[in-house]
């Protein structure tokens, strides 16, 4: 018999199993391995560091005084999704003769060898703060300009940038890039004293007021917003001399476009050099840059359809060469290259994806990866000689499988889920001879009295083979039934992890008697370019169509009941949720949808562009893709929820459908959380949440 679950349940973050330490890496030495963890289990997270040697454990930094958080902060924190509180972060300086360890927060605190951490005064308020490689200098940005501060505290920080005012930046990343990049700083250290940095100028992007309506002082925020066919911020990419205080502007294209990777690679001389990647700006142009004196030299220039995604795996070498991966044959795929860019051989190829570069020990020639070489519902950790030939697989069958590489390569922290079991780290060895579990979950299938769910396959509208996941009620067929859906591109939500199995919504829906179904169709991750590219230009078409087909197969094999079917999602899924509702109306007949996109001509640029071209462009489908186009299309019992504060997906998307419905005189519920952004983290106002949610399905489908 299944444990029983509450909403309470439903509420609670993290969840059962999934309090695993985070960010996971090594000390400089090698001689040990660190992670954010909290013991209790809870989101307050401490690092610890667990000596390789002996398996001494020990937490060497609390997560220190819970000051207020800024705004700043606050919206960081909202970039990456991040509920953990305490020790959010660390970095360890690359090339210091001591370890050199730096914690941000609301005041950076700093350790230097075996001294422990001090709070290093001058930092208060520092964002995106960053260690020099000899660990000697701390950068970071406050009031928009960029400072450095010696670590051992002896000086005041020193400005190293002027002229910001409201709308300008110096070392700070834009928005877009921030969002829809994954680029979170805005400056970066060369071994040799110097600083590249962005200078953003967005004071030509309309101001976005945000206002706090649920808090008894007046409150409201600004954000400077590209919405998709408008302006860009202006992003210009600078060196400075953090000796000299002299500044130098890098030559960048002269298109529109985005600055979307920034870093310093090797030269075979033993000198840098500072490359960066920049995308024009419909998206199907990649150009790798290098840098002398400011002037620029294409290194890579990819043009890529339908879209071009943007990865983390390039790597440069300490003999000038790099590591690189390309879409180009519609999977990702790695290769190795020469100086200026020509291929000097293929690493990997298939029918599968390199899912992201762990490392690469130039030493033992080794590059570490993770794939779906098994599976695309399954990633492996695998490794492939820069000199090529045959990959080798370093993680256990089937399961989801990532992994850190210590510096000197010869260990992997190995972190490890399946449908049945929960989150693992251990500790293996390069080589295979030694493997030692670092940390276990108490949870497990038993201890929760909860079963895993049923992966399936499905048929998309044109055939193509989908991947899903069943959550099935102990009562007799056929069931109510219930989608959970997100749909959008850069996601996967169904996999062989731990985290499918502890979808607490899910699980208590198909307690109550629901069938749940989780289906990635055509246009979501994991399955390679072509795959993502069926949904180009025509959102809210291709992904409904699966969803419905998916949908009609359950009801054939007589597992549903066909006139008690609802959906639910959050973000892309509420969007999904509402565009299924009205193009499906003899389908869906109840939907839950939390923060909706209404019209994608209120979305940002870097992301909705990718897909959807301007609406400048594409306004066939920009108007198909819109709710507001089809909300006189709705007939069935409607649920919008959304954050009075969202900076993401604004309120004003389920402003504008309200009033669409209402000008069509349709019914529809509202569940407004005024002090809530994307992310909802209140606990009573989840619960609350779950609560409604719940009741919503029962009256109208039970």
């Amino acid at each position: 018999m299944a444990k029983q679950l509450t909403i309470s349940d439903v509420a609670s973050y993290p969840r059962p199993g999934m309090d695993a330490p985070g960010l996971i890496g090594f000390t400089p030495d090698s001689a040990a391995v660190n992670w954010l963890h909290a013991e209790d289990g809870g989101l307050v997270r401490s690092l610890w560091r667990i000596d390789i040697a002996s398996g001494e454990r020990s937490v060497i930094a609390g997560p220190g005084a819970r000051a207020p958080m800024s705004r700043e902060e606050q919206l960081l924190r909202e970039r990456t999704r991040t509920r953990e509180l305490g020790v959010a972060s660390y970095s360890w300086a690359r090339d210091s003769d001591a370890p050199v360890l730096m914690i941000p927060g609301a005041t950076v605190r700093v350790a230097v060898g075996d001294e422990p951490l001090r709070e290093l005064a001058g930092t208060e308020g520092a964002l995106t703060p960053s260690l020099s490689p000899d660990g000697t200098q701390l950068s970071f940005v406050r009031g928009g300009e960029l400072y450095v501060l010696a670590v051992d505290g002896g000086s005041e920080p020193r400005q190293l940038t002027t002229g910001a005012e409201e709308g300008i930046t110096h070392g700070l990343a834009d928005y877009i890039a921030q969002e829809e990049f994954g680029q979170l700083r805005g400056h970066w250290w060369s071994t040799d004293g110097l600083i590249a940095y962005l200078r953003v100028d967005e004071r030509h992007v309309a101001p976005y007021p945000i206002v706090h309506q649920g808090r008894t002082d007046v409150d409201v925020e600004t954000h400077r917003y590209p919405f998709a066919g408008d302006d860009n911020a202006h992003v210009s990419l600078w060196i400075v001399d953090t000796a000299s205080g002299e500044s130098s502007e890098c030559s960048l294209p002269d298109e529109d476009g985005y600055l979307v990777r920034v870093t310093w690679w090797p030269t075979a001389d033993g000198g840098q050099r500072l490359v960066a990647q920049w995308v024009d700006r419909e998206q199907k142009r990649l150009q790798l840059l290098a840098f002398t004196d400011g002037a620029r030299t294409i290194l890579i220039d990819e043009q890529q359809e339908p879209w071009v995604n943007v990865a983390d795996d390039a790597r440069g070498l300490q003999d000038g060469t790099f590591l690189w991966s390309s879409e180009a044959s519609g999977l990702r795929h790695l290769s190795l290259r020469h100086s200026d860019g020509p291929t000097i051989r293929t690493l990997t190829d298939g029918d599968w994806i390199v899912d992201g570069v762990i490392g690469v020990h130039e030493e033992s020639r080794w590059v570490y990866f993770s794939s779906t070489r098994g599976s695309p519902l399954e990633r492996r950790v695998e490794r492939v000689s820069l000199d090529g030939g045959a990959i080798e697989q370093l993680s256990e069958p089937g399961g989801v499988h990532g992994a850190a590489l210590s510096r000197d390569g010869q260990w992997l922290a190995m972190m490890s889920s399946s449908l049945n079991s929960p989150p693992t780290v251990s500790l293996v060895s390069v080589d295979g001879s030694e493997r030692r579990t670092l940390y276990e979950s108490d949870a497990s299938i038993e201890s929760l009295g909860l079963p895993a769910p049923e992966l399936r396959t499905c048929s998309a509208a044109d055939g193509t083979t989908l991947y899903g996941a069943l959550y099935r009620p102990e009562s007799p067929a056929p069931w109510p039934l219930l989608v959970a859906v997100y749909g959008g591109p850069h996601a996967q939500t169904v996999l062989d992890a731990w985290g499918l199995t502890v979808d607490l919504r899910a699980q208590y829906l198909a307690q109550q008697g629901y069938l749940v179904i989780k289906l990635d169709n055509r246009g979501m991750a994991g399955r390679g370019l072509e795959f993502e590219a069926h949904l180009h230009r025509k959102m809210g078409t291709i992904e409904v169509d699966d969803q419905a087909a998916a949908v009609e197969q359950l009801v054939a094999e007589g597992l549903v009941d066909a006139e008690r079917v609802g959906i639910y999602g959050w973000s892309y899924g509420g969007y999904m949720t509402v565009m299924s509702m009205l193009r499906r109306p003899d389908l869906f007949k109840v939907g839950v949808s939390g923060a909706p996109v209404s019209d994608w001509d209120g979305y940002d640029t870097g992301y909705t562009e990718r897909y959807m071209g301007t609406p400048q462009n594409n306004a066939e489908g920009y108007r198909e893709g819109s709710l507001l186009t089809h909300a006189d299309k709705l007939q069935g019992q409607l649920l919008l929820i959304h954050g009075g504060v969202d900076e993401n997906v604004h309120f004003r998307h389920t402003a504008r459908l309200i009033t669409a419905l209402t000008d069509a005189d349709r019914d529809y519920d509202l569940l407004m959380f005024p002090e809530e952004r994307h992310m909802p983290r209140d606990q009573t106002g989840l619960e609350y949440q779950e609560r409604r949610v719940a009741r919503y399905f029962e009256r109208h489908l039970q």
